[in-house]
């Protein structure tokens, strides 16, 4: 079974790329996970991530958006202590900060990332790794527009990964076989 190049490195990235890469994800508190943990990926591998990501969803309370955004100092102290995650104060309190915009968002924060994704696109199918971007105009839409609405820890790089992430963009190689429509 041929995977996108990436994938291949580790056993964490294979099953994340079989399992959750490029599929559609919904929901406010999913959403919100993925975008906690793409920005505190800023800086970092993405391996580093995957490895604490239970660690993560424990010390955030599942990323339940409304326990979060009622996080208070005691918290940050506590997440600051956690070794099971990554301890960067800037990005904890993003993150923190992060969950009480979404909260404030009257579409919610479903409705308000998939509206950069275009449904009539489709997949692109990049021929190779090298051809998938980093960006796209989509994403610094979306990155100017949650940083306006005060979101933290979002550049249109950050942005790009959580729509492939979440499936809002499929750049699955075209010789992947999730790239085949049986394997979506």
């Amino acid at each position: 079974m041929e995977r996108c190049a990436w994938a291949e490195s580790a056993v964490e990235y294979r099953a994340y790329h079989d399992d959750e890469w490029g599929v559609p994800l919904h929901g406010d508190d999913a959403l919100f996970e993925r975008l906690a943990l793409e920005a505190f990926q800023s800086g970092l591998s993405w391996i580093t991530i995957l490895r604490k990501r239970e660690n993560f969803r424990g010390a955030f309370n599942g990323f339940h958006l409304a326990t979060v955004a009622a996080y208070g100092d005691d918290d940050v102290r506590r997440l600051l202590a956690d070794a099971g995650i990554v301890r960067n104060r800037a990005k904890v309190e993003a993150t923190i900060s992060n969950a009480r915009v979404a909260l404030a968002q009257p579409e919610g924060l479903d409705r308000l990332l998939w509206s950069f994704a275009d449904p009539a696109a489709g997949p692109q199918r990049p021929a190779t790794i090298a051809d998938i971007p980093a960006t796209s105009p989509a994403s610094a839409a979306m990155a100017k527009e949650l940083k306006g609405r005060g979101f933290r820890f979002i550049g249109p790089t950050t942005a790009y990964a959580l729509m492939q992430a979440t499936g809002m963009v499929d750049d699955h190689v075209a010789t992947c076989w999730r790239a085949a429509p049986s394997g979506r």
